[in-house]
């Protein structure tokens, strides 16, 4: 969080300099004490959108505004800790996602090493979930947050939405469960993939990359990013993150297989689950 701070700070700094205007110009113009700016451009005082408009009105660029905005909102609330989120158990984290996921018309997901919530059968989520309470030490809530990622789905098949899905194939691979469980929840990939709202690609192993993996991602329509770490919740809304990572699923989708390639992945997948 601190270092968002600083890099915000930093890119004010700049925008000051490049106008030609010294700490003391900028604090006079404003009215402000100049004490004020030296806060702001040393991270010690978190500016408010207010001053953000400010800064950049009287530095002569208002161009810029919109995306320092998004970017100050973005450092303030890109990072939220995963241990006080599921202080009180996996179930309300599941709820808190809804309005998010009931509001978006547009997803697009890519996953590593996982399958996406939204695809997941109820035996390979309680796996999941199982798991994270034995490592998380978290209260252990799993059947009711189960049930809760379940009732979330509802969405995939409701409303004007469109799910664009890219996978590695090494995400089929990841064992968390026993080979029937795993089997099952490679089928109804396959099932879910044939709805009209969703595109589903698999990028295959030992295809020449143009563009390398990454952490998992999910880009809500055009406002929202959000990556999950085993330490954090990070949401992402400045407009230039949000396009280098609109940049990043494109060239990920390049690479993948759809339609009856996909499903052959998948297939094969499941194959191998009895070797």
């Amino acid at each position: 969080m601190q270092e968002a701070r600083a890099a915000f700070a930093a890119r004010l700094r700049e925008i000051r300099i490049e106008a030609g205007l010294t700490a003391s110009d900028l604090a006079a113009r404003a009215g402000w004490q100049r004490s004020k700016v030296s806060k702001i451009e040393h991270a010690r005082q978190a500016p408010t959108v207010a001053d953000v408009a400010a800064w950049c009105e009287h530095a002569r660029a208002t161009d810029q505004m919109p995306d320092l905005v998004a970017s100050l909102h973005a450092v303030e609330g890109m990072w939220v800790e995963w241990r006080r989120l599921e202080r009180s158990g996996l179930r309300r984290l599941q709820e808190a996602s809804i309005p998010l996921f009931e509001r978006t018309r547009s997803f697009r997901i890519y996953e590593v090493g996982v399958i996406p919530s939204l695809f997941q059968t109820v035996e390979y989520a309680t796996a999941r979930m199982r798991r994270i309470v034995e490592f998380s030490g978290v209260p252990d809530d799993v059947d009711q947050a189960v049930q809760a990622r379940m009732d979330r789905q509802r969405i995939v098949r409701t409303g004007d939405r469109t799910f664009a899905v890219v996978l590695e194939e090494a995400a089929l691979y990841a064992r968390i469960g026993d080979t029937e469980m795993m089997a099952s929840q490679l089928a109804w990939l396959i099932t879910v993939a044939g709805l009209p709202s969703v595109s589903l690609g698999i990028i295959p192993r030992g295809i020449a990359r143009t563009m390398w993996s990454t952490p998992g991602f999910w880009i809500y329509d055009d406002g929202r990013v959000g990556i999950e770490t085993p330490t954090a919740r990070i949401t992402i809304t400045q407009p230039r993150e949000i396009a280098i990572y609109e940049r990043t699923f494109t060239e990920l989708s390049s690479m993948a297989v759809v339609g009856a390639p996909a499903r052959r992945i998948i297939t094969e997948a499941i194959s191998a689950l009895d070797c």
